[in-house]
């Protein structure tokens, strides 16, 4: 039986492609696999991708594509409890590294395998960064997403499985690379991105600790490459993230007394 002509205009096509993009993307897929959930020829959907990368839709990294920033700037990301309660808590503390360090600083969580930013305040001379609030970020290439990897071994794993895409020359792709990188992080207690998501863009990230230890949320701070110097904001972030898994954990505390006790 011959197949029925594809009668889908061009932006028909393009939106069946933005449409095949999954919460579980953030690593990236292959032309070939979003052809085929678009139903579309490679040739057609390698073309129409490229127009999509041109406008911002979406990124490419080597031979994969995801989201890009166009989609979070036109869509309402949907805050949860856990991104309500971080902006809360913490949001205080990332305005007090600002007026510390006077560079951008961004305050973010996992969810998944990706980082989501809850909150973001620029400096006067911004680098152009693919994070924004409420906007997420595969977190084996950010600063804030290896703060919070380091001490999450699940979600490493998680997101070693899914590959390590070569975002730029400088994004880590070979796992035991990363692994050696967080163990670092476990020991100094910073995390870097060295133009791995973007280029010319460079961080230091800082894990920011609950109840039983737990690495909820991070801090980073962010500058161009070539003048940024990490270490110089090293201890105004190591304080600042001190002071705040200190409020979060008062805050964590009140909340459990609040909870009415189970009846016997």
């Amino acid at each position: 039986m011959a197949t029925a002509p594809d009668t889908r205009s061009a932006v028909d096509k393009a939106f069946s492609l933005l449409r095949c993009f999954s919460p579980n993307d953030a690593s990236g897929v292959g032309v070939s696999e979003l052809a085929r959930r678009a139903e579309l020829s490679k040739s057609t959907a390698h073309r129409l991708l490229a127009m999509l990368v041109a406008n911002g839709a979406v990124e490419r990294a080597d031979d994969v594509y995801r989201l890009g920033p166009l989609c979070f700037e036109l869509t309402q990301q949907s805050v949860s409890e856990s991104a309500e309660m971080i902006s809360e808590v913490l949001t205080p503390h990332l305005a007090a590294l600002f007026e510390q360090t006077r560079h951008t600083v961004q305050l973010g969580y996992l969810e998944g395998t990706e980082v989501v930013y809850v909150n973001k305040l620029f400096s006067a001379q911004r680098v152009s960064s693919p994070s924004r609030i409420g906007g997420r970020a595969p977190a084996v290439c950010t600063g804030i997403g290896k703060a919070l990897l380091a001490w999450d071994e699940t979600r490493l794993e998680s997101a070693l499985q899914r590959g390590l895409p070569k975002w730029t020359p400088y994004t880590i792709t070979d796992p035991e690379e990363l692994r050696q990188e967080l163990e670092q992080v476990r020991l100094e207690g910073f995390a870097y991105d060295r133009q791995e998501i973007a280029l010319g863009l460079s961080c230091i990230a800082a894990p920011i600790f609950g109840r039983n230890n737990q690495a909820v949320a991070a801090m980073s701070i962010s500058g161009h490459a070539a003048q940024f110097k990490p270490d110089v904001f090293a201890n105004a972030l190591r304080r600042t993230c001190a002071a705040a898994s200190k409020s979060l954990l008062n805050f964590q505390r009140q909340q459990e007394r609040k909870k009415p006790l189970a009846s016997t």
